[in-house]
């Protein structure tokens, strides 16, 4: 039976693995206390970067539905549970792990996939969110612009078609206007002189 303290150690890490959105396996051997306080200030408040041990960290994983990291949990581990842009997490990893050659991306999961670290690598090239809002951002700005070059010439068209309608209403109109006494003896008429409303009719379709 596990002992408490563990089981209360596997239950944070299965919850840990099932409210991130990525995580990101690393091992640190040889790194000092001091760069791996380094290493959190520069993951950030988005990053939660803990040091794991093996065992419980495969039972959690495999409650979580997590199973690529089996075959990876060796020596000493530690995890970048990513609670925001996995893109500013996999930069941070990726130019710390330059800096100091000791610390070892060994793969990771985002969104239930399995990353290596090449992948990993890869995701660290991409634009984060912060980039890709601020050029939506500006391409919104330069929309309106766009938008008035892109209907200019359907406009126009749009136009001189009006203007075209425009010549031939007057002609369109004359008629209308010489039925209008009529149509107001239609509705005056009573309800029950369908012969009147018949004549009538006939009468101005004969003054058109």
């Amino acid at each position: 039976m596990a002992r408490p303290d563990k089981a209360a150690d596997v239950a944070e890490l299965t919850e840990n693995f099932k409210s991130s959105a990525g995580a990101v396996l690393t091992e640190y051997r040889g790194l000092t206390v001091a760069q791996l306080r380094q290493l959190r200030t520069t993951l950030g408040d988005d990053v939660n970067y803990a040091v794991v041990k093996n065992t419980l960290t495969k039972i959690a994983a495999k409650d979580a539905g997590v199973e690529s990291f089996d075959s990876l949990l060796q020596g000493p581990s530690a995890i970048a549970f990513i609670k925001g842009d996995p893109v500013v997490a996999a930069k941070g990893l990726r130019d710390f792990a330059k800096a100091n050659p000791l610390l070892v991306i060994k793969g990771g999961v985002l969104d239930g996939k399995a990353l290596n670290s090449d992948e990993i690598n890869k995701l660290a090239d991409l634009e984060s969110r912060e980039v890709l809002l601020s050029k939506l951002a500006g391409a919104m700005k330069a929309a309106p612009q766009q938008a008035v070059s892109l209907f200019a010439a359907p406009l126009a068209q749009a136009a001189r078609l009006f203007a075209a309608l425009q010549d031939k209403l007057p002609a369109q109109d004359a008629p209308v206007a010489d039925e209008a006494p009529a149509a107001e003896a239609v509705q005056d008429a009573p309800a029950d002189a369908p012969a009147e409303e018949t004549s009538t009719e006939e009468t101005a379709s004969a003054d058109s």
